[in-house]
């Protein structure tokens, strides 16, 4: 089954202006670009055919191929990095069995992530869309718990039935838990990894579904499926010591800094 990866990648973000072109110093001192960053995560992952940069931005086009990205252009209509994914099948005139979104704000997504997305697609044929999720620990709950405090939105959690099928996305902590965890404890909470791997039928549909309420309140693509009632499949991934986070806010720089530095990253 041929895979492509598509970064999607938009300048103008409504929380932070610019954010692909934002530089990260890795454990090296060396600065680069956030989308620079995605894409050679994206380069990192097996078993893909292609991977392409998908912008509506000519400076991150250009700023892609400098340092040697394949760059698909898309419209400035696209709401998403699904409909931007969408868009990209159909510049490429189809062609693939699976189309994984690696959104270009996860630079520090491990190759494993989306392997083992593509694997838990392939082994489901009844599944439509894949996405990762990642059991937090204790410091990581406690970490999204006090960003929603201080009133900043930070990673996306994610519930699931026994089937491993979707029962829904949020912003907010879900599920809720009134204990207090350590942080090498495991929780009930899963962190729900921006990467998406597509059956190409459910990703053409996609663009012509009016975004429903659950999606407009909650500002999360995903939701888009299963509000017209279509599986997404969570496949759980095992973080191996791997630190990980998104780039959501100006304030979370410095903390995936500090993570590539912890962890030797150039």
């Amino acid at each position: 089954m041929s895979v492509l990866i598509a970064i999607p990648a938009r300048y103008a973000s409504t929380r932070y202006p610019g954010k692909p072109l934002v530089e990260l110093t890795g454990a090296t001192g060396k600065k680069k670009s956030l989308i620079q960053r995605s894409w050679e995560a994206a380069m990192a992952v097996k078993g893909v055919d292609r991977v392409v940069v998908a912008t509506d931005d000519e400076r991150i086009r250009a700023a892609s191929e400098v340092f040697g990205a394949e760059v698909v252009m898309t419209s400035s209509d696209c709401t998403n990095g699904t409909e931007r994914c969408a868009e990209v099948i159909e510049a490429l005139s189809g062609g693939f069995d699976i189309v994984v979104n690696l959104q270009g704000d996860a630079p520090l997504t491990p190759a494993w992530f989306v392997e083992d997305l593509v694997a838990g697609l392939r082994a489901n044929p009844e599944a439509e869309v894949a996405t990762p999720v990642l059991r937090c620990d204790g410091a990581a709950l406690n970490g999204f718990l006090k960003d929603r405090r201080e009133g900043r939105v930070g990673g996306t959690t994610a519930v699931f039935g026994a089937d491993r099928q979707a029962l829904y996305f949020s912003k907010e902590v879900i599920p809720f838990t009134g204990k207090y965890y350590f942080d090498e404890d495991p929780t009930p909470v899963f962190h729900h990894v921006g990467v998406y791997a597509y059956r190409p039928e459910p990703l053409a549909a996609y663009p012509g579904w009016d975004p429903g309420p659950l999606e407009q309140l909650e500002g999360l693509e995903q939701l888009r499926f299963l509000e017209r009632g279509r599986q997404v499949l969570c496949v759980e991934v095992e973080a191996r010591g791997r630190q990980f986070w998104e780039l959501n806010n100006p304030e979370d720089v410095p903390k995936i800094e500090k993570m590539m530095a912890d962890m030797g990253l150039e």
